[in-house]
Order: C-alpha cells, then structure tokens, then sequence
C-alpha cells in the first residue's frame, strides 16, 4: 500500500534540512506524496515542487500555524492552500512578526540566567524569517549549556520554564478562515496536543468544525493505536476528513523518520483524494 506523509518541516522553518532533502528522503521511504508545512511560512514549497518534479512526488502545498482557543494553543495545518495568495501570506507575516517580538524577550531572560547568546546567532540557525524557540534551542546545543534541544525547551523554553515567553497568537477560528479563504483545507494537527480527550475533545472538534475546520490529523508518529484508534472514531463521528504525517524535523528529533515516523506510522494514500476534494 501507498504511503504519504503530509506533515513534514524544512530549514525554512524549524527543520533542519531544505525541502529537496526532505523530498529525498520520501523517495527514499516509497513516500507517493508529501506535504510541506512548515510553521507560518511558504516559501519552501517552491524549492519543493522543483525537486519533486522527476522523483515522481505530488508536493501539496500546505503550513502549519499556531492559535490560540479560549486560553489554549492550538496548531492548525492547511492544505492545497494558494501560496501565492498574497493576503494569506500578509497573515503568515503577521503571525512571524509576533516571533520577532517575543524571541528578544527570550534571549534578555536566558542572558540573566547567565547564558550568553545574542539575537544574531539565533537569526544564524534560521534559514528564513521564521525564527522561533527552536533556533534558541539549537544555539544553547552549540555553546553547551544543554545536550539536545529537547533538554534545552525542558530547562528553559518550554511554558513555564525561566526563559519562557508567551507569545501574541490569532485565533483559532480566525485562522481556519486564513486556511478557508486561501482556498485550503485547515485541520487540527496533533490533537494530543489539546490536552483534551474524550467528550472534552469531541466538544473541542465540534465547536471548530463550526467555525470551519474540515479535518483532523489521526495518524502521528507519536499515537498509539487506541489513540489512532480513537481519533478515527471520533473524526467520523463528526465526519471530519482524516489526515495524518511524520511531524519530521530533521536533526531536531532524529527519532522521526520521512514516511515512517518512529518506525511504525503508515498513512494510507487513499486519504488524498477525499482532501484534495475538500480543496476548492
């Protein structure tokens, strides 16, 4: 069976390779097609379908952007958006801009805990303006203070650590309209991350299909079978379209693999068409 894998990042977010590597590595993995989602940007895809073009890969250009819902953030991937829309890219501006705000703040507090870094060697690890905690992170790697970019968002990035930050979001259904009006389709990816489940999360869902969200990112490299399991269920309950993708980063989290997550994650290639239709 098929596999395609629609939840990938590149260098011009937080990952550490450039979309023909990444694209690589799904022809590499019998990857069919990808979709590149990196955080508030689209300035990848381009790169992207340019190296797909002879591998035989369908590039369905897509992002992920981060939210906030009644004080929780959320991220919300879009698909088969236009990404040459200009007033769609005027709102991912927006969105990078609120990083450029808060990412000064982070290095004052990390400089008071006696950590030197600048805001120019964290510009450095970004291979747009994209700029955000994960650059922090590999900064702190490079000059020691911590092993890995996980012990350094446990330390000193991650909500409620010293370094922390809180950053300025749009709303969640403020971006599924972005998503909506760019021609996409918007879904709520990892949904582990709500910090809900059950009958809190069904209600979650609810509320944002309202608002116009048409799917629900089921398959992750980190789900467990009853958690696919249940996220099947529960985007057929509210008949939601049903995605799902690596998360791949690179050198970040070298546990994940192009197409394959940890190992185990093979998302059907049977889930393309019904949201390639959903796309206007």
């Amino acid at each position: 069976m098929a596999r395609i894998d629609l939840h990938l990042h590149t260098r011009f977010s937080d990952g550490s390779l450039t979309p023909a590597e990444v694209v690589d590595l799904a022809h590499q993995a019998g990857v069919t097609a990808v979709a590149i989602t990196d955080h508030d940007i689209l300035d990848g895809i381009p790169h992207a379908l340019n190296a797909a073009t002879p591998l035989d890969i369908e590039v369905i250009p897509g992002v992920e952007l981060s939210s906030r819902f009644h004080e929780r953030e959320l991220h919300v991937l879009g698909y088969f958006v236009d990404w040459q829309d200009s007033t769609f890219r005027d709102h991912l501006a927006q969105q990078r801009r609120s990083r450029h705000v808060r990412n000064p703040q982070t290095i004052e507090r990390l400089n008071a805990l006696g950590l030197e870094l600048s805001v120019e060697e964290v510009k450095a690890k970004a291979g747009s303006d994209s700029i955000g905690r994960p650059h922090v992170a590999q900064v702190l790697v490079e000059k020691g203070y911590v092993q890995d970019t996980r012990e350094a968002f446990d330390r000193y990035l991650k909500e409620g650590a010293p370094a922390y930050v809180p950053r300025t979001l749009a709303d969640t259904r403020d971006v599924i309209a972005w998503i909506r009006n760019a021609g996409g389709v918007p879904v709520l990816a990892h949904p582990t991350w709500t910090r809900c489940q059950g009958e809190p999360l069904h209600r979650l869902c609810a509320c944002l299909k309202e608002a116009g969200l048409l799917g629900l990112e089921v398959f992750y490299s980190s789900h467990n079978r009853r958690q696919t399991s249940r996220f099947l269920e529960l985007a057929k309950r509210l008949d939601l379209l049903v995605t799902g993708g690596s998360d791949f980063h690179g050198a970040a989290n070298p546990d994940i693999q192009v197409g394959r997550g940890k190992g185990n994650l093979k998302v059907p290639a049977a889930l393309l068409d019904p949201l390639r239709q959903a796309a206007r």
